[in-house]
């Protein structure tokens, strides 16, 4: 006899009522009466006598209710015991490089949900470079790593994270495109950039002004959108960058302003493909299971 439909009748029995017990186990009350015909079909007899809306056991239903009890109560114990020898299993650290991004809460919202469940996880956050990150994975330092496309890394597992990153420049309120909705190709002509040394974003802005890459006024290289924020405010620059990078910093003397065409990548969870730790795999699942 199945476990769930010894809940079914136990939630029966107790309430005496098939409505409320129906409610109780969030299923609909026709199914519900349908799996307890079933069940007393199944035994030869019937369970319940039936007055109007109230139920009540029969003989029969007495002693399944006591031998109902005794199961239940050990598959519970059971369930219980297994999941605190899980529990004791999902224990260490993790490892998380995150690039700086607007996904970096979706990191957040998941890490605080799995150190929820199991107090004993502890985790590193590291935050950097695509590049510096990319190489961390790669000798293992880091077990998890949220990238901004394109990757270049092999032999990995990918996951791509649900919201669009756009790309834009931020630029000084004193510049003279301070003011635009957008920034198109024709209004680079000339304009002091500061852009990721990364090949492939070097491309994408090639790419996206269809012009070679040693043709634009390309003053300056950096890493983290940090580092040229003073840059950018005093006129050195307008920087290339996403903006979820600079979504939650105050902004009081730069303003981003988006790539027309618009240009828009995602953030990816990745991962070596390898045997990972229970914390990790547990990780991983959540992810696969809220975004793919």
């Amino acid at each position: 006899m199945e476990i769930r439909l010894l809940r079914y009748f136990w939630a029966v029995a107790q309430e005496g009522n098939i409505s409320r017990a129906a409610r109780i186990l969030n299923i609909t009350q026709p199914t519900l009466s349908r799996q307890i015909k079933e069940l007393e079909e199944r035994i030869g007899a019937p369970l319940f006598h039936r007055e109007k809306n109230q139920l009540s056991l029969t003989k029969e239903g007495y002693f399944l209710k006591d031998r109902a009890e005794e199961i239940l109560t050990l598959d519970d114990k059971l369930e219980q015991v297994f999941s605190a020898k899980r529990r004791e299993q999902l224990g260490g650290t993790i490892s998380i490089g995150c690039v700086e991004a607007d996904n970096s809460d979706t990191v957040a919202m998941l890490l605080e949900e799995l150190i929820g469940d199991y107090p004993q996880i502890k985790f590193n956050l590291v935050t950097g470079t695509s590049d510096d990150i990319s190489d961390r994975l790669k000798k293992g330092i880091l077990d998890l790593a949220v990238l901004i496309e394109p990757v270049a890394l092999k032999e990995v597992e990918t996951l791509v994270l649900p919201r669009e990153e756009k790309w834009g420049f931020l630029v000084s309120k004193e510049l003279f495109i301070a003011n635009q909705a957008t920034i198109q190709p024709a209004d680079i002509k000339g304009l002091p950039i500061l852009c990721s040394g990364r090949p492939e974003v070097q491309r994408l802005l090639a790419e996206w002004s269809n012009s070679a890459f040693d043709q634009l006024n390309i003053v300056g290289h950096y890493n983290l959108i940090f580092n040229v924020l003073p840059l950018v405010e005093h006129k050195v620059g307008a920087a290339l960058t996403i903006e979820g990078a600079v979504a939650d910093r105050k902004l009081e003397e730069s303003v981003f302003i988006p790539l027309e065409p618009s240009v828009k990548t995602h953030c990816v969870l990745v991962w070596k493909k390898r045997i990972q730790t229970p914390a990790v795999q547990e990780l991983i699942n959540r992810f696969n299971q809220a975004f793919k």
